[in-house]
């Protein structure tokens, strides 16, 4: 895993990612 990628793709995809996972706990 790299950091760069790790760090700039939850920018943008973390943002959804963890909007997604608060209204679906079962993703998680």
């Amino acid at each position: 895993m790299t950091v760069r990628i790790g760090i700039n793709g939850f920018g943008r995809i973390g943002r959804l990612a963890l909007r997604a996972l608060h209204d679906r706990p079962d993703l998680g």
